[in-house]
């Protein structure tokens, strides 16, 4: 990358923006970032490895973008920008637990630390309590923000308009929480799924099934089409993988993406190119993401505040 790409990641709800500067260390990734700005979207909190802010970014490539240099998380200035081929912008703002290794694509400005710890901490309290979301937007430094979330070219015409649909109903719920899952998590299940009549369960079942269907299943199907694996294979690959999870689903409430994958099952073997096949498996697993991020906002972390590390003596 030769140009400089400074950019700004701001909160308005919280009245807090940092700048940060994208470098060469994963230049694939900083330039599918660049290119998709700007955009907002719902900001998360980690839940299990630290101090760690992450979102949903609406940049297809990431799913399988280059990355040649990784690091330990743990290891690296607070204030590191990540994008991963979870479809995340993440930012270090204190100390990381999980040894996990990641894919570094820029830096907050040293003098926008301390508001970065704020919005950590402030976002940590919108998802661990209030529930109130927090959008975060992300531009290039010195222009307009806004938001536009992509459409991916497909040919079939039946496939394409099951493309339509899904990033319709993307779009619709990208910065508004699915009407779906807030029935969920007030307990309202046509389905009656939860034995008796208990909600967290179901809740924490759901959580369980949706993230790994986005980030393993679809994210993994782009990457092996990507990888040259057969046409009959990627078939069979997407029944194995998408079919149980989804009904399960659908059965807890979750009807728009069952019908997303009855569609998308039934119009299987009209998918003859990798091109096609990459098109459609993008736009679910940046639908599943959405709903993941959703999820992971709306679900009641308060109910284990009883339940706390035991810290041993040193």
């Amino acid at each position: 990358m030769n140009e400089t790409k400074r950019v700004e990641i701001t909160w308005p709800s919280l009245g807090i923006t940092v700048a940060a500067q994208l470098d060469e260390r994963n230049p694939a990734l900083a330039q599918c970032l660049w290119d998709a700005l700007p955009y907002r979207s719902l900001q998360g909190h980690a839940l299990v490895a630290g101090y760690h802010l992450y979102h949903v970014a609406p940049v297809h490539s990431l799913l399988h973008a280059p990355a040649e240099y990784r690091v330990d998380r743990r290891t690296v200035p607070d204030g590191t920008l990540f994008c991963s081929r979870l479809q995340h912008l993440g930012i270090k703002y204190g100390e990381l637990t999980e040894p996990m290794t990641a894919t570094p694509v820029g830096q907050v400005a040293e003098e926008d630390l301390d508001a970065l710890i704020q919005a950590g901490r402030d976002v940590w309290n919108a998802v661990y309590t209030t529930k109130e979301p927090v959008i975060a937007e992300v531009r290039r430094a010195g222009e307009d923000g806004g938001h536009v979330l992509p459409r991916l070219p497909i040919g079939d015409p039946q496939l394409n308009e099951l493309v339509k649909d899904v990033h319709a109903e993307t779009q619709r719920i990208w910065l508004d929480p699915p009407r779906e899952l807030v029935d969920l998590h007030e307990g309202r299940i046509p389905s009656g799924a939860g034995s008796y009549e208990t909600v967290l369960t179901t809740l924490l079942f759901v959580n369980g099934e949706t993230r790994p269907l986005g980030y393993s299943c679809y994210g993994g199907l782009v990457r092996a089409a990507l990888d040259g694996m057969p046409m009959p294979w990627l078939r069979q690959m997407t029944r194995q993988l998408a079919a149980t999870p989804a009904e399960f689903l659908g059965y807890c409430g979750l009807d728009t993406l069952w019908d997303f994958t009855q569609r998308l099952l039934s119009g299987l073997e009209r998918l003859d190119s990798h091109e096609d096949f990459i098109s459609v498996m993008a736009h679910m697993a940046l639908y599943c993401n959405c709903l993941g991020g959703w999820n992971l906002h709306l679900f009641p972390w308060q109910a284990g505040e009883s339940l706390r590390a035991v810290r041993e003596p040193v």
